[in-house]
């Protein structure tokens, strides 16, 4: 019975074992992955560099899976170390791709390890994905299994260049290491630079053996150049010994520059604090991470988890790659999911190898889907937001740091929309900043300097600036060089040498030159101007003091600083008093339209004073030839305010207010104009268009050695027409003989020299033009010289200061007879109609409205004569009535009413004039009939009977 028992029990923990097992298979079943190989090639996996990034790339995948667990994928790490060298990288991504037949190769570190990989990479069809080479140089690979989840260099120099051009640095020097990473950014990094016209002069390649001695001797020879602004592109490790190395000779001092491009701000975690403190006042572009809470939280089980790995490393951290190594490896297994795939995948290739071991590589069925997945990749990463386009990620958003104690203090960021902002998201600085400093924070500079370096110096063990000077024999105002016969010295003085001279003491800074004159061996000039200038483009003289002027066949190959005079080409020729000695003088004051208007408007205005006057005023009445007289003598009259005729109507008065305050105006300029006519001199050119001179075929002159012989030539004269003058002295002969007796009908030169020359002899010549656009005189200095900008703001501090004056004084005006040099000496012209028209139109107006105003009220007075009902009168006689009522005196006028003999009209008794036809006044009723027209003396109304075919005028007597 107990063994029946048992058998029983047996069968049922058989039964329910077997029930549960099978439960557990099928759900086994049903959750099988699928392992997939990946490759990760690292450099020194022992280094905490090489265990952080793995570590970030372990985790990654860790999260990955945890929040996708359903994924069918898994990838599978297989990791090698490239032990720091192009042929480890390459033989460890060999060995991935034919025996661990990875689908993809997270890595290598370097740009020169990832090269090679991606060739191979290429040929094996799997995808290389780097997330820490960052070379220009690897994109012209052009390999379509190349992947780049990191910055390529070249999107970081438009934000370098934006710092050099917003501080005015003209010139750097590129401190590179001497390898692919660092040639391949040289070439972008220069173009930039030059698009904010900044020069590099030279290029400081320093290789990644060199040993501390070398270096030293490569900062020497940076410390002995002018430029004092470095902008170094080298690996972490290499950084390390430059700076430290900067720091002991004192490169790290006040007065230095230096900027560095992202390798060094993202490596700053790994270096040592004593490297940190020697890279004090470093500017710095930095890989912009956006701070959010997950990386934050990243961060921090990131941190336990390495300490827990490694116990032994105390305060551990990762630079931004490792970062993007996670980005890439999140990446990677979307990629790998979306594809599906399900095996190794791998055949053989067709291709033939010469080599052993490359003879046998196999290709990748899945890498040309795997690539176009990661092609596709959009997701938001952990460093920013994951997009690539051709296989870069993108990334526009730099942020500019400030190395101070162990820190990288951020002062700003660039972005490619907004350039460089103290904020992100700034659009525009600040009402009142006025300052690139405004777009950034404080910054401390090497040497714990505020002060932004100014970018070049003078070396302690440089020599003088040689700075050549031109010889002249004439207009030594300028540049005078003697030479003490006893001492054997050169004495260099003149107008120009002392603009120059109090423009180096403004400078904020020593800078020692000597003067060197442009001289033969026996003291005469050794060329042209021309030459003198060319000169400092053969480096034989680092800058020109003189009366030089900035043309543009110069600006080819030297630069200028701010002119310190005036501009332009100028014509000096022989003046003529033109004091007017004749009889008609008188006329000269007003031109012959002013004159011609005004005599029109007197006529004009004694016909209106006439119209208005003529019914009211017995001054303006009589025979017609006494009242044309009176009207023409009344008008005239009024030039001299002598009239004697008194007018008496408003209207005329309302005329002559506005023409008596004409003709005031006109007295008062005519007085003025004519008495300057005739007792001021009148100095006028005899000639004023350098066209005339070529016309008349005058020969004209030019300065000694000067380009104005050039610009002759170009206008048009010939070399027989055209003669050299060495000084005023000389100038004055030529210009006094004139061209028909051997000498100059005129002198064109620079309107510095001729004013020079007119200042000795003002009352003799007078100046014309600028007749050519120039520049004027400016120091000449190499092309992009570093001392241009001080130099420039330095002689316009003095050309708007006093200083100029007191040399203009000393140099131009202690031999000159001339009160002021800048006074006009041509005489000024008669006065036209132009300055009086618009007197002229008011009074114009003023007397047609008067008369408009007239003739409406006289015509509406007289209104029935014009609009009789008889149609056996015309027009034309009615007309002729109007005009005989207006000879007529007004006798209703309150002139004529005091008269006894208008106190009647003489009449018949019948009340009719003595005519057949005439017309009478009735004083009753105001109305003028007809003399047909009878009248009843109750009615007043008009008799029908009437001959108008009679009908006749009688005139009155006046």
């Amino acid at each position: 019975m107990i063994n029946k028992n048992l058998a029983n029990l047996t069968l049922v923990v058989f039964i329910c074992f077997f029930f549960v097992s099978s439960r557990i298979g099928l759900a086994m079943a049903g959750n099988k992955t699928i392992p997939v190989n990946v490759g990760v090639v690292l450099d020194d996996l022992d280094s905490m560099e090489g265990k952080a990034w793995l570590s970030c790339i372990e985790m990654a995948l860790s999260d990955f899976y945890a929040s996708h667990s359903h994924y069918k994928t898994r990838l599978v790490l297989n990791v090698r170390d490239s032990n720091e060298n192009v042929v480890g990288a390459a033989a460890a991504a060999l060995d991935l791709i034919k025996n661990a037949e990875v689908q993809a190769i997270l890595g290598p570190v370097t740009s020169m390890e990832a090269n090679f990989v991606i060739n191979l990479g290429d040929q094996a069809h799997v995808p290389i994905i780097s997330f820490s080479a960052t070379s220009p140089s690897l994109t012209s690979l052009r390999s379509s299994y190349f992947f780049r989840f990191t910055q390529n260099d070249s999107t970081q120099v438009k934000a370098i260049s934006a710092i050099v051009e917003g501080f005015g640095w003209r010139q750097v020097v590129l401190v590179y290491i001497d390898n692919d990473f660092g040639e391949g950014v040289m070439s972008y990094l220069t173009d930039a630079l030059q698009e904010v016209d900044a020069l590099v002069p030279y290029r400081s390649a320093i290789s990644p053996s060199a040993t501390d001695s070398q270096i030293l001797e490569e900062l020497y020879k940076l410390m002995a150049m002018q430029t004092r602004v470095f902008i170094v592109h080298m690996t972490s490790d290499l950084s390390s010994r430059l700076f430290t190395k900067a720091k002991e000779i004192g490169m790290m001092n006040e007065g230095y520059a230096w900027l560095t491009t992202n390798e060094i701000p993202n490596s700053l975690k790994s270096m040592k604090s004593s490297v940190i403190h020697s890279m004090r006042g470093l500017l710095g572009v930095q890989t912009y991470v956006p701070i959010t809470s997950e990386l934050d939280e990243f961060n921090k089980r990131w941190k336990q988890q390495f300490q827990k790995e490694n116990p032994a490393i105390i305060d551990a951290d990762y630079e931004v790659f490792g970062l993007w190594a996670y980005d890439a490896t999140v990446a990677l297994a979307m990629a790998v999911e979306t594809v599906g795939i399900s095996n190794s995948g791998f055949k053989n290739s067709n291709a033939s190898f010469k080599s052993t071991d490359l003879d046998t590589l196999k290709v990748s069925q899945y890498g040309p889907k795997l690539a176009k997945a990661l092609s596709s990749t959009r997701f938001n990463g952990i460093a920013g937001d994951v997009r690539l386009i051709d296989g870069q990620l993108q990334s526009s958003t730099f942020k500019i740091v400030n190395i101070i104690g162990d820190v990288a203090r951020g002062i700003g960021f660039w972005t490619l929309q907004n350039g460089i902002k103290k904020r992100l998201g700034q659009r525009q600085s600040s009402a009142n900043c006025s300052t690139f400093n405004c777009n950034l924070g404080s910054i401390i500079w090497p040497g714990d300097s505020f002060s932004v370096p100014k970018g070049w110096e003078i070396p302690t063990n440089g020599k003088k600036l040689r700075i050549g000077v031109p010889m002249k024999g004439g207009f030594t105002e300028f540049v005078k060089v003697t030479k003490d016969p006893s001492t054997n010295r050169t004495n260099i003085v003149g107008f120009s040498i002392d603009v120059f001279k109090a423009a180096v003491e403004m400078l904020p800074f020593a800078l020692p030159y000597e003067l060197i004159p442009f001289a033969k061996p026996d003291g005469t000039s050794a060329g042209t101007y021309n030459d003198l200038v060319y000169q400092v483009f053969l480096e034989k003289f680092d800058a020109v003091v003189g009366d030089t002027t900035i043309r543009a066949n110069r600006s080819l190959y030297v630069d200028f600083s701010m002119p310190y005079t005036e501009s332009g080409i100028v014509m000096v020729v022989p003046t003529v008093d033109n004091r007017s000695k004749n009889a008609w003088a008188f006329l000269k004051p007003l031109t012959w339209d002013l004159w011609l208007t005004i005599s029109c408007f007197l006529v004009f205005i004694g016909f209106v004073v006439w119209v208005l006057e003529h019914r009211i005023n017995d001054d303006f009445r009589g025979p017609p030839l006494h009242q044309i007289g009176t009207s023409i003598w009344f008008s005239f009259s009024t030039m001299v305010f002598a009239q004697r005729e008194k007018v008496v109507s408003n209207l005329a008065r309302f005329v002559m207010i506005i023409w008596v305050f004409v003709m005031l105006i006109l007295t008062q300029s005519y007085t003025a104009s004519l008495a300057s006519l005739l007792t001021v001199q009148q100095l006028h050119p005899i000639v004023t268009d350098i066209k005339d001179l070529l016309r008349n075929g005058d020969t004209v002159g030019y300065a000694e050695n000067a380009y104005t012989y050039d610009v002759l030539r170009e206008v048009g004269f010939d070399d027989s027409k055209l003669k050299e003058f060495k000084s005023t002295e000389d100038l004055d002969a030529l210009l006094s003989k004139g061209s028909a007796n051997g000498g100059i009908a005129a002198a064109i030169d620079e309107t510095p020299n001729m004013k020079l020359f007119l200042g000795k002899y003002c009352s003799k010549y007078t100046m014309i033009g600028p007749i050519f656009k120039t520049d004027g005189f400016a120091f000449v200095f190499p092309k992009r010289s570093p001392l241009i900008p001080d130099i420039s703001h330095a002689v316009l501090s003095v050309t708007e200061g006093e200083k100029i004056l007191d040399f203009e004084s000393k140099w131009f005006m202690k031999d000159s007879n001339c009160e002021d040099l800048s006074a006009p000496k041509v005489s000024s012209y008669s006065l036209g109609l132009e300055s009086f028209w618009g007197l002229f139109l008011v009074s114009g107006v003023a007397s047609i409205i008067a008369l408009m105003i007239f003739v409406a009220s006289f015509t509406y007075r007289h209104r029935h004569i014009l609009v009789h009902p008889d149609t056996r009168v015309s027009t034309w006689g009615r007309i002729q009535v109007m005009f005989k009522i207006f000879n007529e005196k007004d006798l209703e006028s309150h002139t004529f009413k005091s008269s006894s003999s208008h106190d009647s009209v003489k009449a018949s008794p019948n009340n009719f004039p003595d005519s057949p036809f005439s017309y009478t006044t009735k004083q009753t009723d105001r109305n003028l009939v007809f003399y047909g027209e009878r009248q009843t003396p109750s009615t007043g109304q008009a008799s029908p009977d009437v001959n108008f075919e009679e009908l006749s005028f009688a005139m009155p007597e006046a």
